[in-house]
C-alpha cells in the first residue's frame, strides 16, 4: 500500500500527457535540460561569457564601419 506499482505510473504519466500535451512536454524538458547544462557549467568555473564574445548583430556593425569610415 505505501508504494506505487508500474500500473499506478502509467496511469499518472497519462493524465500529466493529457494535461499538458506532447509539444509542452518536450518544451519543458528542453528548457529543464539547458537550465542544468548552464548550471554545471557555472559550478565548473567556466566564467567565460559568451555573449562578450560574439558578434554585434548586422545593424549595429554595419553602423559602426559607416562610422569609421565617415571619421577618416
Amino acid at each position: 500500500m505505501g508504494s506505487f506499482s508500474i500500473g499506478h505510473w502509467i496511469i499518472v504519466l497519462l493524465i500529466v500527457v493529457l494535461i499538458f500535451g506532447t509539444k509542452r512536454l518536450r518544451n519543458m524538458g528542453g528548457d529543464l535540460g539547458s537550465a542544468l547544462r548552464d548550471f554545471k557549467k557555472g559550478l565548473s568555473g567556466d566564467e567565460a561569457n559568451p555573449q562578450l564574445k560574439a558578434d554585434p548583430p548586422v545593424g549595429e556593425k554595419a553602423q559602426s564601419e559607416t562610422k569609421r569610415e565617415n571619421a577618416e
